[in-house]
């Protein structure tokens, strides 16, 4: 299958706080090109042969170890788009799950913690393993992902994503997102997890 860009231009205009246009252009752009190289690197992965794979070079297997990039990478910055949008309707069973651990302020401390660390995607999710929700640094799009986990906010840290309002003041950046998560998305989010974990137990 072909992938398709999806159309974020509503958060343009102004609708979100401390964000231009010429900052999420750039974004938008960045993404579009994930999701190009995520099917050129498909469609070769159709036809390359892999008699052959190897460690030190061979074309299937390079292909193979750059998938997960591309795919994450496109797909992590859809989530990102999507938890933005400024509005702050929080399901009551997601906030009984943050105040069961400390709060939100405590949780988006941590996350802010978590993303200060570098270059890469800080990501505030529901683990499957204990129901609890954690933070996570991913480095480049794939290296550091855990299993079994439900992402409910995703926070991209990488330069690109703040460089033209922002400059280097990563911390400024991180403020102004928190400033406008869409957290009516990110409750959606955690109700379809836990949904999904109800039913997966009463089959």
């Amino acid at each position: 299958m072909t992938y398709e860009a999806m159309n974020y231009e509503h958060l343009k205009g102004g609708a979100l706080k401390g964000f231009s246009d010429s900052q999420l252009e750039l974004h938008f752009t960045l993404y579009k090109g994930y999701l190009a190289k995520l099917n050129e690197i498909e469609e070769k992965l159709t036809v390359e042969n892999n008699t052959k794979p190897n460690y030190s070079f061979n074309e299937y297997s390079e292909l193979k170890r750059r998938e997960a990039v591309a795919f994450n990478g496109s797909f992590l910055h859809e989530l990102y788009f999507e938890n933005l949008g400024a509005d702050a309707t929080t399901a009551p069973d997601f906030q009984k799950a943050m105040d069961a651990q400390g709060g939100r302020d405590k949780i988006l401390a941590d996350l802010k913690a978590t993303a200060l660390g570098g270059p890469g995607w800080a990501l505030l999710t529901r683990n499957r393993r204990d129901g609890r929700l954690h933070t996570y640094f991913v480095a480049e799009h794939h290296l550091g992902m855990p299993i079994d986990q439900d992402l409910l906010l995703v926070l991209d840290s990488w330069e690109h994503a703040f460089m033209v309002d922002f400059g280097i003041k990563r911390p400024d950046y991180i403020n102004a997102f928190f400033d406008n998560v869409k957290w009516s998305e990110v409750s959606r989010r955690f109700s379809a997890a836990t949904r999904h974990d109800q039913a997966k137990r009463q089959r």
